[in-house]
């Protein structure tokens, strides 16, 4: 008779089937790490008449220093510090003079939504030691201050300094101004404590 083998066999298959079994599980990969933003810090080597500089900047806060940093002068080239208000965002070296010794122009942007702009400027006379250029505050011009609410632009072209800036009208919000643009050209001049961009010209459009 097949039936009592049949049950035995039924029964292995139920125990078979209530058997405890081992579950795997497969741990979670860890997230990725977050990426990190690239260093904000300004570093940037000028060279021009067989002077170099190298400007540095930390831009890390809403005041800042600014290192400049010459080599090939004859007597000093010790690095020169200023302080900055806001960040640097930009640096050129010219000769607006034309006399075989550069200047080194440093960038700076205010934090705010005027982002006023500021200039650190230095000249290495007669390529042996550097001393401090100057720029006039637009507001001690009132007509090269009328309508203007920062937002400098600065650039070196030929033997000009040219700074630039959008003109507000009244009403205008801040970032919507609509009275056009203004530029301001500069020669460089002999000062009393160094030299100064003397403003040449006062160009609208």
């Amino acid at each position: 008779m097949m039936r009592p083998a049949i049950a035995v066999l039924g029964t292995v298959l139920m125990l078979a089937g209530c058997a405890p079994h081992e579950e795997r599980t497969t741990a979670p990969a860890p997230a990725p790490a977050p990426a990190r933003p690239a260093p904000a810090g300004f570093d940037r080597t000028l060279e021009l008449h067989g002077i170099t500089f190298r400007v540095t900047c930390p831009n890390d806060s809403s005041l800042n220093k600014v290192t400049i940093t010459p080599a090939g002068l004859a007597t000093d080239n010790a690095p020169v510090v200023r302080d900055a208000d806001g960040t640097v965002v930009g640096a050129e070296v010219a000769d607006l003079n034309v006399d075989g010794s550069p200047e080194i122009y440093v960038y700076v942007q205010s934090a705010g939504s005027g982002s006023y702009g500021s200039l650190i400027a230095l000249s290495a006379n007669g390529k042996k030691s550097l001393s401090d250029i100057f720029l006039p505050p637009v507001a001690d011009n009132p007509e090269a201050s009328r309508g203007y609410m920062g937002h400098d632009e600065f650039a070196v072209v030929e033997s000009t300094f040219v700074q630039r800036f959008p003109l507000y009208r009244e009403g205008d919000a801040n970032a919507q101004p609509s009275g056009g643009t203004r530029q301001l050209q500069y020669k460089l001049v002999p000062d009393e404590a160094g030299w100064l961009l003397k403003l040449d010209k006062i160009v609208e459009y």
